[in-house]
């Protein structure tokens, strides 16, 4: 029997989030209406959204110092990149030109950067449990914090980066403390 989202440690809640974001994607690829092809990007944009979020507030931060600092330095900017897309697509509508195309590429990013994190031995999330993170206790603060991200996201909030030229970069190389690192608005 399958676990529920809130049975799930945070590794297993990531993973979730990315087969969640798969699927959208795919149902976009055989999309064909101009309005169901809206609403399955918008629907990617606010899932992506929100798991940046939980993995930059919380479990990235955790990682920190525990895991290959590249790694996690690139999974920054593979986010920022994505949320750069992101902020475009939701702008947009799909008669746009363009429109499409940068669905397909954030699609294709994403999946470059879920492989990077689910690798068997040396991604992220290998890493992160190997390194012995409470993964429970992870999971509950980025459940909490997944409930406020999407509040802030389905009222509209845009994706903000974190490592691009004027960011708070700090907040990127940041490790967890007892409270969550929430970034600045």
């Amino acid at each position: 029997m399958a676990q529920s989202y809130e049975e799930m440690d945070a590794v297993a809640m990531l993973k979730a989030d990315h087969r969640k974001v798969e699927d959208i994607f795919e149902a976009f690829e055989k999309a064909t209406s101009p309005a169901k092809k809206q609403a399955l990007a918008q629907q990617a944009c606010l899932e992506l959204k929100v798991h940046t979020t939980i993995e930059e507030d919380i479990f990235y931060p955790a990682c920190r110092g525990k895991i290959e600092e590249e790694l996690l330095d690139e999974a920054y900017i593979e986010h920022d990149s994505a949320k750069m897309l992101i902020n475009e697509i939701e702008a947009m509508s799909p008669d746009e030109d363009f429109y499409d195309a940068k669905v397909k590429v954030l699609s294709e990013a994403i999946e470059h950067h879920v492989e990077e994190e689910e690798k068997r031995a040396e991604g992220m999330f290998a890493q992160a449990r190997a390194a012995g993170l409470d993964m429970d206790a992870l999971a509950d603060a980025m459940r909490t914090r997944k409930a406020t991200a999407m509040e802030e996201f389905q009222a509209g909030k845009p994706a903000k980066t974190r490592t691009m030229e004027g960011d708070d970069v700090e907040s990127a190389k940041a490790t967890r403390t007892e409270e969550p690192a929430i970034a600045p608005n």
